[in-house]
């Protein structure tokens, strides 16, 4: 159904998701104690705050430590860490080339870091006029964990699947995560 503030194209972008986090599919891997599904985040992503301290480094470089990241958890996806601008090494970042749309977050913007000696092309991507919902992440930037060094309360991150999402997998996640071959319609 059309809401009367909502694009029809956007509601059409939104609508062929079949899995939303109310079940949980049967390839899904169960959780056991402490652990949590991404099958069990929701599609829209809900934004929650997350006190526990992120360090970013790229090489021997501090790009960011804050215990003030926002995480979008979406069905499927471990979750992207966004993390607030004012604790981001800004002297590192170049605006980035391309945009992107997410029909959940709105259009995108990429960065860059870069160093007197070397860049990381597209490194982080921002959602600085995010759509309605996603205002949380107004003033925050997030990281693919590929390139970079990335913990989250001490413990080390492995980066989701693929090379277009940028979600952080944590201990505490079980799977199956979208970005391998075969996963793009989760």
């Amino acid at each position: 159904m059309k809401s009367d503030t909502t694009p029809t194209w956007l509601e059409v972008a939104r609508a062929h998701w079949n899995w939303r986090g109310q079940t949980r599919p049967p390839f899904a891997v169960a959780p056991g104690p402490g652990q949590v599904s991404v099958w069990d985040f929701p599609r829209p992503p809900r934004l929650v705050q997350d006190t526990r301290e992120v360090v970013i480094h790229w090489g021997d470089v501090q790009v960011a430590r804050t215990t003030s990241a926002m995480l979008v958890l979406e069905t499927s996806h471990p979750p992207s860490f966004y993390i607030p601008l004012a604790d981001v090494d800004q002297s590192l970042l170049s605006h980035g080339a391309g945009s992107s749309f997410c029909e959940w977050k709105g259009p995108a913007a990429y960065w860059s870091l870069v160093s007197s000696t070397q860049v990381l092309p597209n490194v982080g991507w921002s959602y600085p006029k995010p759509l309605k919902g996603a205002e949380a992440i107004a003033d925050c930037i997030a990281f693919y964990p590929t390139h970079l060094a990335c913990t989250v309360g001490g413990e080390k991150v492995t980066p989701q699947p693929g090379g277009f999402y940028g979600g952080w997998i944590t201990p505490e996640l079980v799977g199956p995560f979208k970005g391998d071959a075969g996963t793009q319609g989760w």
